[in-house]
């Protein structure tokens, strides 16, 4: 993977998509960063700054911060990731929008490129055909802090070439990353498990099984999870988990996937998670949703 020639887009300047933009700016690739609004991307530039500077600060990169930032473009019309031969898509988990700004993008791009999904639970043949360059089209679901995690899963949708699943398993490696392969069905692998450990640790909230700490400290401590379900919804945004807990249900058409009401509960009041300030948890300084 030439990283002196490669050009790597990323639509989406969100949390998921900034810790993209940024991982391959830490593998010595450039990337354009796209985002409709300035201060989106204002956002996002910010935030790879100060998590380069911690990461710089522990050791865990040589490279000055300055260094990478500066292969990183903002822009803010997507029709810029034309010339880019890998446009990662990392926007809201909507079929709908997603399927908008795909098929703008498979239009805009080279007849060489390929172009992939972010997405967590969504289907990557529908997702593909949306996109109008299904052979070219895959699924990378990359785990958040993008920059930390270690695994990426690739997801082929029925028309994905071969020639696109190696191209996306190369890179992955390049970037540093260690590549997991799932079938196209809801959830995949990683959402399909998280979320039926989150839901339930929202039903033994709700019914008073034990607080919320105390759920937390038994899966960190007693299963040696990084951290625990309750706090790593938070994390990732609980109208995330609940948007890909009912594509579960549905596309698995089982009861068991069903979303809990405390959690449908968090997420009517606003209670997004570390996005909101406040989820399960209180966060006292508050970041703004990108």
């Amino acid at each position: 993977m030439n990283r002196e020639t490669m050009l790597i887009g990323v639509a989406g300047a969100g949390s998921m998509g900034s810790g993209i933009a940024q991982l391959a700016a830490m593998a010595g690739f450039r990337v354009r960063l796209s985002a409709r609004r300035a201060a989106g991307l204002d956002d996002a530039l910010q935030s790879m700054a100060v998590s380069l500077a911690k990461l710089h600060e522990k050791g865990l990169i040589t490279e000055e911060p300055t260094a990478v930032l500066a292969r990183i473009t903002p822009c803010h019309d997507f029709t810029m990731l034309s010339d880019c031969g890998l446009v990662i898509e990392a926007i809201a988990e909507q079929m709908e929008l997603k399927s908008e700004l795909l098929s703008s993008l498979g239009a805009a791009l080279g007849k060489d490129a390929i172009l992939a999904s972010s997405t967590s639970s969504l289907s990557i043949t529908s997702l593909g055909q949306a996109s109008g360059i299904p052979e070219r089209f895959i699924g990378m679901h990359f785990m958040n802090p993008v920059p930390l995690m270690e695994v990426v899963e690739l997801i082929s949708g029925e028309q994905t070439s071969p020639e696109t699943i190696s191209f996306a398993q190369q890179m992955t490696v390049a970037l540093g990353k260690q590549f997991v392969c799932s079938k196209d069905q809801p959830g995949f692998i990683i959402t399909r498990l998280l979320c039926v450990l989150i839901n339930e640790a929202f039903e033994m909230l709700q019914s008073g099984v034990a607080d919320a700490e105390a759920i937390d400290i038994a899966m960190h401590l007693g299963a040696h999870h990084p951290m625990g379900p309750l706090a790593l919804a938070d994390m990732i945004g609980l109208d995330v988990i609940l948007a890909a807990t009912e594509t579960l249900a549905s596309g698995l058409d089982s009861h068991k996937y069903a979303a809990s009401p405390l959690l449908r509960e968090y997420v009517a009041q606003g209670r997004l998670g570390r996005k909101s300030g406040q989820g399960v948890y209180q966060y006292p300084a508050q970041v703004k949703p990108q």
